[in-house]
């Protein structure tokens, strides 16, 4: 809900400096240094274990964390998002390694950058988000198991194979078998990052891979161990001058499969992480372009392959990050790890790298996201995506989950419910969703149930009617009229069987669904009791069934709104219209200039008083916000300082009225109320003590843009869309 949303980002502008001002975009931000920080010690582990797990001498996966920081960072188009090598990449790099070796990899590293900075110049970003997020969820699920079926080998002292399904059938025998000290530090590992978040004070400052590794390196320094371990041999950046192979057509394949799985993980991440904060959002495209960038950088210099990677910028929202300047900074802070502390790099066991895959790899499988799939019923996209990159591959498995997807959405379209009943003689038929040729023998059946000659009342909730669907009602409308039966057709969300048999011309666009029929609502206003008892009516035929729970539920249990709403008695503003709530969301407050009196006046608005004490001691809300809104009759009034009746012109005393300085009226005019709630006590306490939030609002009605009030700035800004 924007209210919710509101209310958070008051809460964080308290805390920082305004995400969209100048100083943020060019300097770093109070928590972007530290924030950095934090970062560094979640990537450094991850990236030496995607390495080895990739088949990639490990400081590639160092070289890719450096080049991710400073080359995707500074160019990509989001804020807060923190590039790096992907665990979602490991299978793809895995069998590039082995079909062409290293160096021609680092090759399809820049062919792949190559085509993400074509994807990006072309602006075609907003298309990979088309993909079914449970295609996606599905794919990530089933590299995460083929990381674990590989990796776990590595753990348990053994070799793995290259085919997940062989690596699962080996498994139990490798289970069974013991295998010494390699086995001691994976288990160590793995037991670590299980319990480290228990550990107090500890469990929150220190990142769980971090000291996983860091406790595993020093159990098999201190014991010695006969173990191996991470060797950085040779110069950490290595050029690696295009040497395709001779099979172009497969370094093609493999490069285009980089690329684009590489984007998607990248804007969907990108997408996810603008949730997380409140500064600006992605530009998806030159986020393509940044990817694109870094990939050919990384590939020249002889690193793995980049991605927004979810982990870290995760990590970095949540530790203060404000800034591209976090990420710069945690690509700088890795170069210097390497430069200067490259023996301590050099001691970390390899299996203890491989028990973090492991890890990775389990948290890859994310069952809230399943669950999510679920509630959605596409669990059928969810299964075969990930079965088939574990039995197949991962391009066969994406291939599958995209065929599945739209075999879920044709099956989805023939299954429109015509739902027909019969009350006192009159029959009423009601079906909605999208209409096509694929609905039309449902439809029919539903029709046909109808006796002949009888009154019948058809509403049709329909985003979309075609060709086939209108002829098959059309003519069973004709012939029902013709065996004697009246028929009236209510449509819920567009005319499309009115305008068709009128023979005027349809949109192509299938139009957003609305509550009520709005579009055929008279210009003018309503003028008799007769307009609001058809408005009920219509309540009745159409929204009720949509709410009635809820407000059954509500009556149950009675109201605990989160948020006062204090807003101006204007017809044309709509609190629960304009901030996306639900009834039992908002208490709300109306009166002529969305005014509360001053607390030295309590004569003045009884109301208010009342209002606000209960919403504060029985409501216990935690939010107030005052809405004001342009082309307000009340401030207008009171800058004219006359009013038609002496009654209303006393009551615009309290509305203030102010020119220039950057503030419109009715923006001066929320500020000023504002201050007047912090003048009573029970307010200022609340305050005081942090678990009140004071917002203000401000409605343009000639645009439909909501702005809410910067309190570091004093200024008005407009909600991001």
């Amino acid at each position: 809900m924007i209210v919710r949303r509101i209310m958070n980002a008051t809460v964080e502008l308290h805390d920082h400096d305004p995400p969209g001002s100048r100083t943020a975009r060019r300097w770093p931000a109070r928590g972007d240094l530290p924030a950095s920080l934090v970062v560094v010690l979640v990537a450094l582990p991850l990236s030496l274990g995607i390495a080895v797990a990739s088949g990639a001498p490990p400081a590639a996966g160092l070289v890719a964390a450096i080049v991710g920081g400073l080359v995707a960072g500074a160019v990509g188009g989001s804020a807060v998002q923190v590039s790096g090598p992907s665990a979602s990449l490991t299978v793809i790099i895995a069998q590039t390694v082995v079909t062409f070796g290293w160096p021609a990899t680092c090759a399809i590293v820049v062919g792949a950058g190559l085509v993400q900075l074509a994807l990006g110049l072309l602006r075609v970003a907003p298309i990979a988000m088309i993909v079914s997020p449970a295609v996606v969820h599905g794919m990530l699920a089933g590299l995460g198991a083929v990381i674990v079926l590989a990796q776990i080998h590595i753990v348990l002292g053994a070799t793995p194979e290259a085919s997940p399904l062989v690596n699962l059938r080996r498994l139990p025998d490798q289970i069974m078998r013991h295998h010494g000290q390699a086995v001691a530090v994976g288990v160590l590992t793995l037991v670590v990052l299980l319990l480290w978040r228990r550990v107090p004070r500890a469990g929150t400052i220190l990142p769980a891979p971090l000291a996983a590794i860091a406790v595993a390196t020093a159990a098999a320094a201190l014991l010695d161990l006969d173990i191996a371990r991470v060797r950085l041999t040779g110069q950490i950046f290595t050029v690696a001058w295009p040497a395709w192979p001779s099979d172009l057509a497969g370094a093609a394949v493999a490069a285009v499969s980089i690329a684009l799985v590489g984007s998607v993980e990248s804007l969907m991440c990108a997408v996810a992480v603008d949730r997380l904060h409140s500064g600006p959002r992605t530009n998806l495209n030159r986020e393509l372009i940044g990817q694109g960038s870094a990939n050919v950088v990384t590939g020249l210099a002889g690193g793995l392959p980049v991605a927004g990677v979810i982990v870290r910028s995760t990590t970095n929202v949540r530790a203060g990050a404000r800034t591209r300047w976090s990420a710069i900074f945690h690509g700088a802070w890795i170069l210097l790890l390497v430069t200067f502390a490259r023996p301590i790099l050099e001691l970390v066991p390899l299996p203890s790298l491989a028990a973090l895959l492991v890890y990775t790899g389990v948290r890859m499988i994310d069952l809230a996201h399943a669950r999510q799939v679920r509630k959605h019923r596409e669990t059928l996209i969810y299964v075969a995506t990930g079965a088939a990159v574990v039995a197949f591959g991962l391009l066969e498995g994406v291939l599958a989950g995209v065929i599945a997807a739209v075999l879920l959405a044709l099956w989805r379209l023939t299954r429109v419910r015509p739902v027909v009943e019969e009350h006192d003689g009159t029959w009423r038929m009601s079906v909605g969703g999208l209409l096509t040729f694929l609905s039309v023998p449902a439809l029919n059946r539903a029709l046909r149930a109808i006796p002949p000659g009888v009154p019948v009342d058809v509403e049709l909730h329909a985003y979309y009617l075609d060709h086939a669907a209108v002829t098959a009602l059309h003519d069973w409308h004709t012939a029902h009229e013709r065996s004697g039966g009246q028929v009236a057709i209510h449509e819920v969300h567009h005319a499309w069987y009115r305008d068709a048999v009128a023979g005027r011309h349809l949109p192509t666009a299938v139009t957003a669904p609305a509550p009520l029929d709005v579009h055929r609502r008279p210009a003018a206003p309503s003028r008799t009791p007769d307009d609001l008892i058809r408005g009920a009516h219509a309540f009745h035929r159409h929204a009720r069934t949509h709410v009635a729970k809820l407000l059954a539920d509500l009556a149950d249990a009675g109201q605990r709104p989160a948020h006062l709403f204090i807003a101006c008695a204007d017809s044309r503003v709509v609190p629960n219209l304009i901030t996306a709530t639900a009834p039992g969301d908002l208490f709300t407050v109306r009166n002529i200039g969305n005014v509360v009196a001053r607390y030295a006046q309590p004569a003045a608005d009884p109301s208010m008083h009342a209002a606000l004490d209960y919403a504060l001691d029985v409501l216990n809300v935690s939010t107030i916000t005052v809405c004001g809104h342009s082309h307000c009759g009340a401030v207008q009034a009171a800058g004219r300082r006359s009013a038609p009746t002496a009654g209303l012109l006393r009551w615009l005393d309290h509305v203030r009225h102010a020119r220039g300085g950057g503030v419109l009226p009715g923006q001066h005019n929320v500020l000023q109320q504002l201050e007047n709630l912090r003048g009573y006590p029970a307010v200022a306490a609340r305050l005081a003590r942090g678990d009140l939030h004071l917002v203000g609002m401000y409605f343009d009605l000639a645009t439909s843009r909501i702005h809410v009030l910067d309190p570091v700035t004093g200024r008005f800004a407009a909600v991001a869309a």
